[in-house]
């Protein structure tokens, strides 16, 4: 059984959360939740959040006496572009340079280990 969370608009380049993504694609969802929880990068709240949504989706899709945290592995994350805010601040001779605040959409599948029933 899969499940997925998204999580749109998260301030943060997508090149940022993509190499984040980058270090749980794979992994069991314990294992890339203490990965995620002890990272050292800002950009790793989004993330936690969303793998954390993705995780409660599958335990209330399946029905929580059969389903447990540690059944799930993430087999995809990704971050993809979202639209960029653009702000203006005083440039060199009175002229206006622009500030491009980025943003991401994040989106997280979770799946059951090959010999889990549901």
């Amino acid at each position: 059984m899969e499940a997925e969370a998204v999580s749109r608009y998260q301030r943060g380049s997508a090149k940022k959360l993509g190499q984040i993504a980058d270090l749980i694609r794979g992994k069991d969802v314990p294992t890339a939740l203490r990965t995620l929880a002890f990272l050292q990068k800002p950009s790793g709240t989004p993330m936690f959040k969303t793998l954390r949504s993705a995780v409660a989706n599958a335990i209330n899709k399946a029905g929580k006496a059969k389903l447990h945290e540690e059944d799930l592995i993430v087999i995809d994350v990704r971050a993809d572009q979202g639209p960029t805010l653009k702000r203006w601040r005083a440039g060199p001779r009175g002229m206006a340079s622009v500030i491009r605040k980025r943003t991401a959409h994040v989106y997280v599948r979770v799946k059951t280990k090959k010999g889990v029933e549901v």
